[in-house]
């Protein structure tokens, strides 16, 4: 049998700064999964939407943040998903935010942090999120994304 290869998910690394002061929001789970963990912003694409869709709408619900400029990546994390028996495909995206933008988390975390990328490196706990953190070092803050990955705000 073979396993199935699904993708459900988003995640989203919101920044804010430029350089060596660019900062990337991290948030502290409070549900019962992942209880206490730091994470970025992530969730559950619904019926009928895109995948950046799903992202822009997640990042509203848990922190309220709207972005000045939004990403497409040519990263996907991959993980092994114990409860389903799959693999599960999560593409991530870029949210740069004004550099006074206020957070506003939903019930889903419990605290929320601006931290250096090596401070992300180190809070969060997955390879696959640590080689996210990697990818956008390299692709959205030491150098300037491609303007084909940039998605338009309404």
């Amino acid at each position: 049998m073979n396993l199935p290869v699904r993708c459900r998910m988003v995640s989203i690394v919101a920044l804010r700064g430029t350089g060596a002061a660019t900062r990337m929001l991290v948030v502290r789970r409070a549900g019962a999964y992942l209880h206490g963990v730091w994470s970025y912003v992530a969730g559950h694409i619904e019926s009928g939407e895109a995948g950046w869709q799903a992202a822009l709408r997640e990042l509203r619900e848990e922190t309220a943040l709207a972005p000045e400029s939004f990403w497409a990546t040519s990263f996907c994390e991959q993980f092994y998903a114990v409860r389903s028996d799959s693999i599960e495909l999560v593409p991530a995206f870029v949210a740069r935010v004004a550099d006074d933008a206020e957070v506003h988390l939903n019930g889903e975390h419990s605290a929320y942090r601006w931290v250096s990328l090596d401070e992300a490196f180190e809070l969060l706990p997955f390879g696959g999120q640590r080689e996210l953190i990697a990818y956008v070092r390299r692709e959205f803050v030491e150098r300037r994304p491609s303007p084909s990955l940039r998605i338009a705000l309404a």
